[in-house]
């Protein structure tokens, strides 16, 4: 038991240091890039310094989120506070989203009316964001497959560096050309790459904080892999679900022929569910003669 507790504590300091890292790296460089921006009149910094409060907001969430699921059930909340996971990543994309609004109409005011500022002064400032936000997203490399919450911080922090790289090419290009028009157009181009880079974890968030089936788990693999047990010869109520943004879960009838067989059927079941990333599962088991007490519609194979 000890062993297994260890790694698992270790994880959750380990993530719980990078939260606090990538938290205080990006809020100063957004001090310095929201200043910068202000005092050289550029609609591309300010928009990224947007963009970039914005992520750490989300990393706020995201770590508040994290330290939620340690959190012990009670018989008020039986499963805990592991559901505010998923509902917070729904809020992350939320306010991305509440972000990209603002960048826009900034950007097409800037648009129409240009106003002289320094490519020099950005292309620097930006460049220090490229480092910035590629040591935040290295934090949370090794978590973003495990958990959406981290996933959608380590896109963040991505997307953030190619937009910041963006940046840099517009100072570049306003000190050879003096076209200050880049600016906003490159504020434009900050608010598609959040779009695109918030689409999967809007949809995702929207899914989960619905119940509906995880993206990562295929719906009728599972039901196949339940039929192929020997003695199953019907399964109804099947219903999987996210309890959190690591943890899944199921419930289901399943109708046997040899109720002798529950136990070995029941073991076999749900190791398999574990390893296709279904850790709680729920079985209640019938025999051919049982009646459900609702309405029982068998699934197609």
């Amino acid at each position: 038991m000890s062993e297994h507790s260890h790694p698992h504590k270790k994880n959750q300091i380990n993530l719980n240091t990078a939260f606090i890292i990538g938290i205080s790296l990006n809020l100063l460089f957004v001090i310095i890039e929201f200043v910068t921006g202000i005092r050289n009149n550029s609609m591309g910094l300010l928009s990224d310094a947007g963009h970039n409060l914005s992520d750490v907001a989300g990393l706020l969430l995201a770590m508040l989120a994290f330290r939620l699921t340690t959190v012990s059930p009670s018989k008020k909340y039986t499963y805990g506070f592991k559901k505010s996971t998923i509902l917070v990543s729904l809020a992350n994309a939320v306010i991305l989203l509440i972000a990209v609004g603002i960048i826009i109409t900034e950007s097409i005011e800037k648009l129409t009316n240009p106003q002289p500022i320094k490519g020099g002064v950005i292309a620097w400032i930006a460049g220090i964001g490229i480092i910035i936000n590629l040591l935040t997203a290295a934090l949370f490399l090794k978590g973003k497959e495990k958990d959406l919450n981290i996933k959608g911080a380590y896109l963040h922090m991505l997307a953030d560096a190619l937009v910041s790289l963006g940046v840099v090419f517009s100072g570049i290009l306003i000190i050879f050309t003096g076209w200050y028009f880049i600016d906003p157009i490159i504020g434009l181009v900050v608010a598609v790459v959040i779009v695109i880079s918030t689409s999967n974890l809007l949809k995702d968030s929207l899914r989960l904080s619905l119940d509906g089936v995880p993206r990562m788990i295929d719906f009728e693999k599972i039901t196949q892999i339940i039929y192929s047990q020997e003695h199953v010869i019907e399964i109804h109520h099947l219903h999987i679900w996210a309890l959190s943004t690591t943890e899944n879960a199921m419930t289901a009838h399943v109708v046997l022929n040899d109720m002798n067989k529950l136990e070995e059927v029941k073991q076999n079941i749900k190791l398999i569910l574990l390893k296709e990333g279904i850790d709680h599962a729920t079985l209640e088991f019938e025999n051919t003669e049982s009646l459900c007490n609702h309405a029982c519609v068998p699934h197609v194979k």
